[in-house]
């Protein structure tokens, strides 16, 4: 209907009257205008998980807060908001060192960097967006840089050790997992225990005969003893008894190395003997190959290959059933006694030469390769890696008779370390892989305690921990 004067109607079914649908206006009032009587004694924060913001500490970020009557001016800052965010984060992901990080004042240490409620003390660490604990070495997270390690640069004890020989072709020192010192003087053995200082002589060769080297096997008392008539003794000492004498060389054996039951000994005349001690004959394989006296032996630690250096400038590499070498080495120009293999990454071999050399070189023997080469500036005596860490120390000769702490493989020096005033041809590390003993043709063995212990760095060693000062071996 177009007349402007005619009421319109609602179409409702005949059974609803019009009045049923006009609900009271009063009700209608109060649930509309329920906001404006809100209780006093409740804070709404807001809805759906979402934080208040009133109760957010913007300015803890130099982040101006938004209000209702806020400017379009206020979006210029929106930049340099998103850069203070971005620098941010990109400390907590990749730590403070980063290279595009801009110099940004960050938040004082324990405050967080949203509040909801209330504001709760935590550590620095709390200001990641991955939230930590205190107690919870993160990936993330950067600890304060820790100190250098501090080497002590003094032996802890010294002993007299008379007739100890001044010859680099000779291995007349070596520790036992049984914290077991062996020691070769003149034509004696010498035993040293670690814990109780005592001295007990194992073995007399007689006037004819000397001392040549000693070795400890890997998990029992026997200990292997070579002469300077072409003999290796086979000592139990836990019993000071001799077990058996093996023969094979012609000249005297400078060098042994076990490997399980498996011995093998290294002689002036050019060859190594594989001596199995469980079988009757003196040997059963016989390694050709130097050109002349072998006075390196090192077993690897998964017993499969053995390295072998000599008076020819050579260092060769086998395995358990060849008797021709599998690697030659042949950058060295002096001899090559030191051999030392990596207990923490298999195939890693380090090798050290003579006066015309006066270098350590390092292998790769899974992939056959140099992988680099460290010019000392003195004799390379002997070598030994940790046990607890990726270091390792060497004992040089002419002309410094020093001993280096090796970091590996940055070879930054750690620590050098003097006191013997001859040759440091001699080198053992104690079982717990902290201590070590250099032996010297000045007839003394001087304990160092370099090397950190597996759980901590500054806890010490307990060998010879409450006896210091100078004693002598026999």
């Amino acid at each position: 209907m177009d007349d402007p004067t005619v009421t319109p109607q609602l179409n409702v079914p005949s059974t609803m009257s019009l009045s049923s649908l006009t609900p009271p206006s009063k009700h209608i009032s109060l649930m509309i205008n329920s906001n404006h009587h809100q209780s006093p004694s409740r804070t709404i924060y807001s809805d759906r998980f979402i934080p208040s913001r009133s109760s957010s500490n913007f300015d803890l970020f130099n982040i101006s807060q938004p209000s209702p009557n806020s400017s379009p001016a206020v979006d210029s800052h929106k930049d340099d908001n998103s850069g203070t965010y971005t620098a941010l984060l990109r400390a907590a992901l990749f730590g403070p060192e980063t290279p595009d990080k801009k110099d940004v004042s960050g938040p004082p240490s324990g405050r967080n960097i949203f509040r909801y409620k209330s504001e709760t003390r935590r550590s620095l660490y709390s200001l990641s967006p991955f939230g930590f604990d205190d107690d919870v070495a993160s990936g993330v997270t950067h600890s304060p840089v820790k100190a250098p390690r501090k080497v002590p640069r003094s032996p802890y004890k010294i002993l007299d050790a008379p007739a100890l020989q001044d010859d680099f072709y000779l291995n007349l020192v070596d520790w036992s997992s049984h914290n077991v010192m062996a020691v070769g003087l003149g034509n004696c053995v010498y035993l040293w225990n670690a814990c109780s200082s005592k001295v007990t002589k194992l073995c007399d060769l007689g006037i004819d005969d000397s001392v040549c080297s000693v070795g400890w096997a890997q998990r029992n008392t026997h200990l292997a003893v070579g002469t300077s008539h072409g003999k290796v003794q086979i000592w139990d000492a836990s019993r000071c008894k001799r077990i058996r004498t093996m023969e094979g060389h012609r000249l005297r054996v400078g060098a042994l190395a076990w490997s399980s039951s498996l011995l093998s000994s290294g002689s002036r005349d050019k060859s190594i003997l594989q001596r199995d001690i469980r079988a009757q004959e003196d040997f059963v394989s016989k390694l050709s190959g130097h050109k002349s006296e072998v006075c390196g032996l090192k077993w690897s630690y998964d017993n499969r290959e053995l390295a072998s250096g000599g008076n020819d400038n050579r260092l060769f590499v086998w395995n358990q059933h060849s008797t021709q070498p599998v690697l030659k080495y042949c950058e060295h120009t002096a001899a090559v006694k030191a051999i030392a293999w990596s207990p923490h990454l298999h195939g890693l071999l380090a090798s050290g030469g003579g006066t015309a050399d006066r270098c350590i070189r390092f292998w790769n023997t899974a992939t056959n390769t140099h992988l680099s080469c460290m010019d000392t500036g003195s004799q390379v005596c002997n070598l030994v890696w940790s046990k607890n860490v990726n270091e390792l120390v060497s004992t040089h000769g002419y002309s410094q008779n020093q001993i280096i702490v090796w970091r590996y493989p940055t070879m930054s020096k750690l620590a050098t370390l003097t006191g013997h005033t001859y040759r440091v041809l001699y080198l053992a590390i104690s079982p717990d892989g902290q201590t070590i003993v250099t032996g010297a043709g000045d007839e003394t063995l001087r304990f160092w305690n370099v090397f950190p212990s597996p759980k901590s760095q500054n806890t010490d060693s307990e060998i010879g921990a409450s006896s210091f000062g100078r004693t002598t071996i026999r």
